[in-house]
């Protein structure tokens, strides 16, 4: 009988702000590994401030984070976790491929990275033109390539889908769960709810604090809904919609 993996991330009664503004609130999560887990919330719920602080780029007040066994931010997990901002990180005056060739090399990762990777994000029809010329959602999917190269442990992905069509989403989120197979673990935020039920594992946020944390299935059983809009309202209670109209 196989002995159940390790959690990709543990964090423990978390406290961080973005400048004097309190954002989590002593978090407590465990991310599995192998897993899609979705952090889905509206926005300025606290979600890229909890996935910088498991990249390890954010100063946190107190409690504690551990990545892969190590804690955030440790030098051992620099190449073991891939990063995607919500704002694309790459070179607008390389090309595509020059982009993914200086990042390949910043990484030590193989020469042949580069062609997995492009033709991951399907961007093989892009490759040699200027990632500043790229509309936004192409540029994101560039930044996305980047932080598959080396094959990470962890991907972090913060609104990786956000401007990018129907098709090219589902397609995305056919490789994020492909990458889980194959051993990587995923944490994909996203403020928009029907994503959530293409994740394994989900956390519901909300101003700073973890409503739920369960699965897509789980969730719906427990708050008795049918989908997940209705269970994030079912949790924040704001379920009846007569309760929400304008007094006359």
């Amino acid at each position: 009988m196989d002995t159940p993996a390790e959690p990709a991330v543990i964090v423990a009664d978390l406290h961080a702000r973005r400048g004097t503004h309190p954002v989590l609130h002593g978090l407590g999560l465990r991310i599995p590994a192998r897993q899609v887990v979705g952090l889905i919330g509206p926005s300025g719920s606290g979600k890229t401030t909890l996935m910088r602080a498991i990249v390890g780029v954010q100063v946190v007040q107190s409690g504690t984070v551990t990545v892969l066994g190590r804690p955030a931010g440790s030098a051992w997990l620099r190449r073991r976790v891939g990063y995607v901002t919500q704002d694309a990180s790459v070179y607008d005056d390389l090309t595509v491929r020059q982009n993914l060739d200086y990042f390949r090399a910043v990484l030590g990762a193989g020469r042949s990275d580069v062609a997995r990777v492009i033709e991951q994000t399907d961007l093989g029809a892009s490759a040699r033109q200027l990632t500043g010329s790229l509309s936004g959602g192409q540029r994101s999917r560039v930044s996305l390539a980047v932080a598959l190269l080396g094959s990470p442990e962890l991907l972090v992905l913060d609104e990786p889908t956000v401007g990018l069509d129907p098709v090219l989403r589902r397609d995305l989120w056919t490789l994020f769960h492909g990458l889980a197979a194959g051993g990587t673990s995923l944490l994909v935020s996203s403020h928009v709810m029907d994503e959530a039920a293409r994740c394994d594992g989900l956390l519901l946020m909300r101003d700073g604090d973890i409503l739920a944390d369960d699965t897509p299935a789980g969730l719906l059983a427990a708050t008795g809904t049918a989908d997940i809009d209705a269970a994030f309202l079912r949790l924040i209670g704001d379920d009846d919609p007569d309760a929400r109209k304008e007094p006359r």
